[in-house]
C-alpha cells in the first residue's frame, strides 16, 4: 500500500482519537454518522457518497423496507452499469423486511441477497453495518441504522464509520463476521427464501389490517385536533381580530391541512354563520367533508352551486361562478356571514370574486393559498397580498412543512430525458418535434424509468404532466396499449368526467366492477396543478419543462398529501435541454436569491439539507444540463418576474401550460 495512504490514516485517526486540532483528510477519518439535516448530515448521503467511490460493497442489516431502498435506486444504478459488486445480507427477524424491497434489490444483477433465517438459528439478528472496499481500504459504517427510510434520513440514529486497511485488525475482525453469517447454513439465497418469506409477511401484513379495521367505533371528531400549523395559525388570527382588521391571508404548502385549519379556527373563534367560496364544484364537496369532520352535526351545512342551493344553512360552501350572479348573491344582506373564506385566494383578484366581496361586509375575509406570489406585477389590484391588507395570519412553506412532518416525505429524481426533446415554447411546434415528444423510444424510456423507481404502496397511482394537449392524449393512448390503465385530461373536460377519472385512481383493484375500473396514471395538461385532492397519489412524472417555480411546486404537491399506506411519494422529472432549468432547485430549495453559486450548490448537495424523510437525486448528465441552463442566465430580474405572472384563464392556467 502507498506510504501516502498509510500517512493519511494515520492523520485521520490521530483527527478522531486524539486531538481535532490534526488536520487531516476527510476520507481517511473516521467519523460520526447521523442524522441532521440542519447541519448537512443525513446516514443515508455518507452512504451514497462511500457507494460512489468503492469498488466493491457489502452491507448486513436486520430490517430492509422500500422507503429505504428507494433513495439509493438512482446510485445502486450507477453501480449496475459500472459492475460494482455488492453483497447484502439480511434477515426474517420480526418478519419486517419488506418483499419488495428484496425483490428490488435482487433485480440489481451486480447484487447478491441473502436473508437470515432467524427462527431456524433460534437467535437473534440486530446487525446494521455498510462495508465499501476502495483498491485496499476499507470505510465501514457500524450503529443503530438499517435500511429504511427513517433509520437514514430522520432517526436519531449513531453511528460510526471506521477506515482501514485491508490488513487493520478491525476490518478483519468485521469481515470475518460477515463472511461467517453470510456462508451460515441459515443464510439463504433468494430463490430460496423469497416466496415462502412473501406468503408469511403478506398473511401477517393482512392479520394486521383485520385486527386493525376490527375497531370500527368512530371517535373522529373528539380525535381530530389541529396541528402544529394549525395551532399558530388560530392565535394569530385572534391578534388579528383583536385588532380590528378585517382582512387576512394564510399562506400553506399545499397538503398542510389548509381547509382542516379554517374550520378548527371557525370553531375556535365563535362564528355562527359562515361562507366557504371555491372556484370548483368539487372543492366545495370536499371542504364541506372536511367541515363535518371538526363540527359533527353542531352546525347545519348546505351547498350552493351546481344544482344545489341550500341558502339558510349556518355554514355554506358555494361556487364562485354560481354566488356571483345576482340571482343568488342577493339571497343574502352584505351582512349575512361573519366570515367569507376564500379557498385558492391567489384567484381572489378575477371580476368574479371581487364581485362578491364588494357585495358582503363580513368580520373577517379569510383567504386561503399555497401560492400567493403567482401574479406580482404591477397591478395593484392583482397583489394577493394587497387585497387582504397585508394580514399574513400564518405563512408556511413547503420546506418548513417538511421540517414540523405535515407532509408526505417525497423522492425527487431528476433524469435525464431523450436528447432529441428540446425546448419548444411555441404552442404550434413542428411534425418532427412533435413526433419527439411521442415517439417509442421515450415512451419505453418512460415506462422503464416508472417501473424502476416504483412507488409506495400497492399499486401505482400517478399523475403525468405534460406541455400540450394532443401529445396528453398520445402518450396516454401508447401508454394504455402497452397494458396500462390511463386517461387523459385537459381544461375542455367536464367537471364530471375529471371527477370520474379521480376516482377511479383512487380506487383499490378490490373495487373493480364490470362498468368502472381502476387507473393507473391521469395525464395532464393544464388542470391538475391545484384544486385536486387524491391523496392516494403515489408517482408523479413531469414530462415539461420548468418555466415556474410556483407551478413546479404545485403539481409536486399533488403527491404531497399524507395517505394511509402510503409512506412517500417517488417524483420523477424528465430534463431536457431547458434554458430555465435553474428552475428546478430553485423551487425544490425555496431559495428566492436565484445566486447561481447557491443554486449550483444545492444541485449538488440539496440531498444532504432537505428536511425529513424526503430526497433529491439528479442523474450526472441532469446535473450538466441545470449548469448550462445556469450557466446561460442572462436578466435574471425579467426571468424571475415571468415566472411569476401567471393570467387568469379557465381556473388560471399558467403560461407554462401550452
Amino acid at each position: 500500500m502507498q506510504e501516502e495512504k498509510i500517512s493519511s490514516i494515520r492523520s485521520g485517526l490521530e483527527t478522531a482519537y486524539i486531538t481535532g486540532n490534526v488536520a487531516s483528510e476527510l476520507s481517511y477519518k473516521p467519523s460520526f454518522v447521523s442524522n441532521n439535516y440542519s447541519e448537512g448530515k443525513k446516514v443515508l448521503s455518507v452512504i451514497e457518497d462511500e457507494l460512489l467511490k468503492c469498488d466493491r460493497f457489502q452491507i448486513s442489516v436486520a430490517f430492509i423496507t422500500l422507503g429505504g431502498v428507494t433513495p439509493l435506486l438512482q446510485t445502486l444504478k450507477e453501480l449496475e452499469q459500472k459492475g460494482i459488486p455488492g453483497e447484502i445480507l439480511t434477515s426474517n427477524y420480526l418478519d419486517f423486511s419488506e418483499p419488495l424491497a428484496l425483490k428490488k434489490l435482487h433485480s440489481l444483477s451486480n447484487i447478491q441477497i441473502k436473508m437470515y433465517d432467524t427462527k431456524a438459528a433460534h437467535n437473534g439478528f440486530h446487525t446494521k453495518g455498510y462495508i465499501f472496499k476502495e483498491e485496499e481500504v476499507y470505510r465501514i459504517i457500524i450503529g443503530s441504522s438499517n435500511m429504511t427510510s427513517a433509520a437514514l434520513t430522520t432517526n436519531r440514529e449513531w453511528n460510526t464509520k471506521l477506515v482501514s486497511t485491508t490488513q487493520g485488525e478491525m476490518a478483519e475482525d468485521i469481515l470475518k463476521e460477515f463472511d461467517e453469517l453470510w456462508n451460515s447454513k441459515y443464510a439463504y439465497d433468494y430463490d430460496s427464501f423469497y416466496e415462502e418469506y412473501k406468503q408469511t409477511y403478506d398473511i401477517i401484513k393482512k392479520q394486521k389490517k383485520i385486527a386493525k379495521d376490527g375497531n370500527v367505533t368512530s371517535f373522529e371528531r373528539y380525535r381530530l385536533k389541529p396541528n402544529s400549523m394549525q395551532v399558530r395559525f388560530i392565535s394569530n388570527l385572534r391578534n388579528i381580530l383583536q385588532q380590528n382588521e378585517q382582512r387576512a391571508l394564510l399562506i400553506s404548502a399545499t397538503g398542510t391541512g389548509k381547509t382542516y385549519a379554517s374550520a378548527f379556527a371557525m370553531r375556535e373563534l365563535g362564528f355562527k354563520r359562515v361562507l366557504f367560496l371555491v372556484y370548483r364544484a368539487t372543492l366545495a364537496t370536499q371542504a364541506k367533508t372536511s367541515y363535518q369532520r371538526v363540527f359533527g352535526n353542531s352546525v347545519s351545512m348546505g351547498l350552493v352551486g351546481t344544482g344545489n342551493y341550500e341558502y339558510d344553512k349556518d355554514y355554506v360552501f358555494a361556487t364562485v361562478e354560481t354566488l356571483n350572479k345576482d340571482a343568488h348573491l342577493q339571497q343574502y344582506k352584505p351582512d349575512e356571514f361573519d366570515c367569507i373564506i376564500l379557498d385558492e385566494a391567489h384567484h381572489s383578484s378575477a371580476n368574479t370574486y371581487q364581485k362578491v366581496m364588494n357585495y358582503f361586509k363580513p368580520r373577517l375575509f379569510l383567504g386561503m393559498t399555497a401560492t400567493p406570489d403567482k401574479r406580482m406585477d404591477n397591478d395593484v389590484n392583482d397583489n394577493i397580498y394587497e387585497i387582504f391588507h397585508h394580514q399574513i395570519a400564518y405563512e408556511i412553506r413547503l420546506q418548513q412543512a417538511m421540517e414540523e412532518d405535515l407532509l408526505c416525505p417525497f423522492h425527487y429524481f431528476g433524469i435525464t430525458d431523450l436528447s432529441v426533446v428540446q425546448d419548444v415554447k411555441s404552442k404550434n411546434i413542428s411534425e418532427a418535434d412533435f413526433n419527439n415528444l411521442i415517439c417509442d423510444e421515450r415512451v419505453r424510456h418512460i415506462i422503464e424509468q416508472s417501473e424502476y423507481y416504483g412507488y409506495s404502496g400497492d399499486r401505482v397511482k400517478g399523475l403525468i404532466f405534460c406541455s400540450r394537449k394532443q401529445e396528453c392524449r398520445e402518450l396516454s393512448k401508447k401508454f394504455n396499449e402497452l397494458g396500462y390503465r390511463t386517461v387523459a385530461l385537459s381544461g375542455e373536460d367536464s367537471e364530471e368526467v375529471r371527477q370520474a377519472a379521480f376516482e377511479r385512481l383512487a380506487m383499490n383493484e378490490t373495487d373493480d366492477t364490470d362498468k368502472v375500473g381502476p387507473l393507473d396514471y391521469i395525464f395532464s395538461v393544464d388542470i391538475l396543478n391545484e384544486g385536486v385532492d387524491i391523496v392516494e397519489v403515489n408517482q408523479v412524472i413531469m414530462l415539461r419543462p420548468t418555466q415556474s417555480p410556483i407551478v413546479f411546486i404545485q403539481q409536486l404537491g399533488r403527491g404531497l398529501r399524507k395517505a394511509e399506506g402510503k409512506e412517500y411519494v417517488v417524483i420523477l422529472d424528465f430534463i431536457g435541454n431547458y434554458n430555465n432549468n435553474f428552475m428546478i432547485p430553485v423551487a425544490l430549495s425555496g431559495d428566492r436569491s436565484y445566486n447561481a453559486d447557491t443554486i449550483r450548490k444545492y444541485v449538488i448537495s440539496g440531498n444532504r439539507t432537505i428536511p425529513g424523510a424526503s430526497t433529491i437525486h439528479f442523474d450526472e448528465i441532469a446535473k450538466n444540463k441545470i449548469f448550462n441552463s445556469i450557466d446561460r442566465i442572462r436578466g435574471m430580474k425579467s426571468i424571475i418576474r415571468e415566472s411569476y405572472i401567471c393570467r387568469l384563464l379557465d381556473g388560471c392556467r399558467c403560461a407554462e401550460s401550452n
